[in-house]
């Protein structure tokens, strides 16, 4: 059997939820081996492993010389030094988002990828969305972007703020729609079941005139996720739990004049969006893998560093704003995602 077309051992850093996602979808392909799983609660490591009937370490250093690639879903305090190291034994590289808590351990992740050869993914899940996919094809020249990423609360995440939590996945998709830079950053947050903050509205104008309009909550009771945005000929709405789209236009417009009343008529019509629904995740890690193989072949990884690197900076900054007690942040030529890597 070629070295490329062999299976590629997996591993998984950290047995928490998102870890057992990323197990449930290595486990469910023929060509991959689940090879191991490594948690410090070593009892939970094993149960887990147990289940998938794979082996449990208690260490991320004991992967190496055991698996080819291995996805990182620990605290993102730890995302640095467990990345960092299987990076540099050789190992492909999935971190969950926000990829590390600065940027500049971020571009140092980068650099260590690109001297070691190794694939460095980020786990931006939403890029893999059906809808989010079908979405890049429609938008155009969009005047107004509405994103509302709202939910409770939940303990095992409060540790991260909602930015990085929850409306990080939204600066990355509104970035990557809206092709400007942008200017002016407007940010407000409040903190309301934790320490840091679990509320939080932010405005981006762009140098093309568009406007974005981000909410992101884990103070909600309803579930919501969703992505509007208006252009001169349409009003997009984009469900990404439903991976939906609906596109409103506009059809006629009727004005009516007599001696009682002035009476205006205005009709449009709704195209529902045919999507590709699939395991956003699942989606991700075949992605992934393709990469992997690429790699083994002698083809040099593509990273998406500068995605990657202008979702975290943005994120980081409205952070900071909000911790400041900051409004408003203007930005000219010099980006902070546009410095260049160590």
């Amino acid at each position: 059997m070629a070295a490329n077309d062999r299976r590629v051992r997996a591993g998984v850093v950290g047995a928490g939820h998102m870890g057992q996602y990323h197990m449930l979808v290595y486990a469910e392909l023929w060509d991959v081996e689940l090879a191991g799983v490594v948690d410090v609660d070593r009892e939970r490591a094993g149960t887990v492993a147990a289940h998938y009937d794979t082996r449990a370490f208690g260490d991320h250093r004991e992967l190496i010389g055991r698996v080819d690639v291995a996805s990182v879903a620990v605290p993102t305090e730890q995302h640095f030094p467990v990345a960092s190291e299987l990076l540099e034994a050789g190992i492909h590289v999935l971190v969950e988002k926000p990829i590390t808590p600065t940027l500049e351990e971020a571009r140092a992740l980068y650099a260590i990828a690109r001297r070691t050869g190794a694939v460095l993914h980020v786990g931006h899940v939403e890029r893999f969305n059906g809808a989010v996919q079908e979405l890049t094809k429609i938008v155009e020249r969009p005047i107004l972007v509405e994103s509302r990423r709202l939910g409770p609360f939940v303990p095992r995440v409060q540790k991260d703020t909602v930015i990085m939590d929850l409306m990080i996945h939204d600066l990355d998709i509104v970035l990557s729609l809206v092709d400007s830079p942008p200017r002016r950053l407007a940010a407000m947050g409040a903190t309301v079941q934790s320490s840091v903050t679990d509320v939080a509205s932010v405005q981006i104008g762009f140098e093309s005139g568009t406007i974005a309009v981000l909410t992101a909550s884990r103070a909600t009771e309803e579930k919501i996720r969703t992505l509007a945005v208006t252009q001169a000929d349409a009003y997009v709405v984009l469900d990404y739990a439903e991976q939906d789209i609906r596109i409103h236009r506009r059809a006629a417009q009727e004005y009516t004049l007599n001696r009682e009343s002035i009476r205006y008529r205005r009709a449009s019509f709704v195209e529902h969006v045919q999507v590709h629904r699939d395991n956003p995740l699942k989606l991700e890690i075949l992605h992934l893998l393709r990469a992997v193989r690429r790699a083994r072949s002698g083809e040099r990884a593509a990273l998406a560093e500068t995605e990657d690197l202008r979702s975290l900076a943005m994120a980081l900054e409205i952070e900071r704003m909000i911790r400041e007690g900051r409004s408003e942040t203007a930005y000219g030529d010099a980006l902070p995602w546009s410095a260049p890597s160590a």
